[in-house]
C-alpha cells in the first residue's frame, strides 16, 4: 500500500484525489487547512492565501472560526471518501493543558481521526506541543506531526526532539524534512526511536538520499499538496531507492505500522 503522509485538504476534494490516482498513491493522510493556495486563479489572490498560511505556519492563527471550518472541512473530505483519506486532526496550541487533552478527546479521538497534526506552535516555542504529546500517549500513542519547514527553527528541532525522547510512546514526525535544517533534523532523530522523518518539499535530493540511508525505517513519503505534487514526491523517493523493501517502507509501509492499517 502506497501512502500519502502529508497532504491538505482541496478545494475541490475531487482535484486531490486525481492527483493521487495520477501518482498511484492508495490512500493520504489528510489535514485540515485553513488556506487554499489551489483556488488562487491570479497572483493576487496567491498572495492571500499564502497571507492565511503565513499566519498559520507562525502560530498566530487561534481563531475559533477558522478552526471550526477546517474541521468542518476535513471531516467531510474523509467522510466522503473513507477509503482514500486518513485523517488527522489539528488542535489550539494557546489553550490549557486540561482543554487541549479535552480537545484531542472530542476532536481526534472523538471524530474518528488517526492521529494529530499538522501542528504549527509559533517559532521558538515548540515546547507549546507537550501537552498534546501528554494526551497523544494517553490515547495509545497517536501519531503528532509537526511542521518542519520555515518558520520552525533548528532550536525548535532540538527541542521536539527532547520532547519526542521524554514521550517515547508518541511518534513525533517532523514534516518538511525539517525545511532547511535537514542536516539538523537527520542527526536529531536518529538516535530516538520514536522520532520520524516526513520526506515533503525537501530541498535538495541529497537530504532525502541521506535520511533513507540514515533512517531506512523512519523516514515518511509524503507530498504536502497541493503545495508539492504527489507525482513528483513519489518519483523523489523511487529516485534514491532501488525497487525492494526499503521502498516499501518508505512509501507506505512504516506509516501503515503506525496506523494499525
Amino acid at each position: 500500500m502506497i501512502i500519502d503522509a502529508h497532504s491538505h485538504v482541496h478545494d475541490p476534494v475531487h482535484s486531490h484525489l486525481a492527483l493521487l490516482d495520477e501518482a498511484g498513491v492508495d490512500r493520504a493522510v489528510l489535514f485540515g487547512t485553513r488556506p487554499h493556495p489551489e483556488r488562487a486563479t491570479d497572483l493576487a489572490s496567491f498572495r492571500r492565501e499564502m497571507s492565511v498560511l503565513e499566519e498559520t505556519v507562525g502560530g498566530r492563527s487561534e481563531s475559533t472560526d477558522g478552526y471550526e471550518a477546517a474541521w468542518r472541512e476535513l471531516a467531510a473530505a474523509c467522510a466522503a471518501h473513507p477509503d482514500r483519506f486518513i485523517g488527522f486532526g489539528k488542535v489550539r496550541l494557546g489553550l490549557p493543558a486540561q482543554q487541549i487533552a479535552a480537545d484531542v478527546e472530542r476532536e481526534v479521538v472523538g471524530r474518528g481521526f488517526r492521529g494529530i497534526g499538522e501542528l504549527t506552535p509559533p517559532p521558538g516555542e515548540a515546547g507549546r506541543i507537550e501537552p498534546v504529546l501528554r494526551a497523544a500517549a494517553d490515547h495509545g500513542g497517536l501519531p503528532v506531526v509537526v511542521h518542519g519547514f520555515a518558520p520552525t527553527t533548528a532550536g525548535d528541532l532540538a527541542t521536539l526532539a527532547a520532547l519526542a525522547r521524554r514521550h517515547p510512546a508518541v511518534p513525533v514526525v517532523v514534516s518538511q524534512l525539517g525545511g532547511l535544517n535537514w542536516l539538523t533534523a537527520i542527526e536529531l532523530a536518529r538516535d530516538i526511536p520514536n522520532m520520524y522523518l516526513e520526506l515533503s518539499t525537501a530541498p535538495v535530493i541529497f537530504a532525502v538520499r541521506l535520511a533513507l540511508k540514515e533512517l531506512p525505517d523512519r523516514t515518511l513519503f509524503g507530498s504536502d499538496a497541493p503545495y508539492g505534487d504527489p507525482v513528483l514526491a513519489r518519483a523523489t523517493v523511487e529516485r534514491v531507492t532501488r525497487p525492494g523493501p526499503l521502498r516499501d517502507r518508505v512509501l507506505g509501509g512504516t506509516l501503515a505500522e503506525l496506523l494499525g492499517l
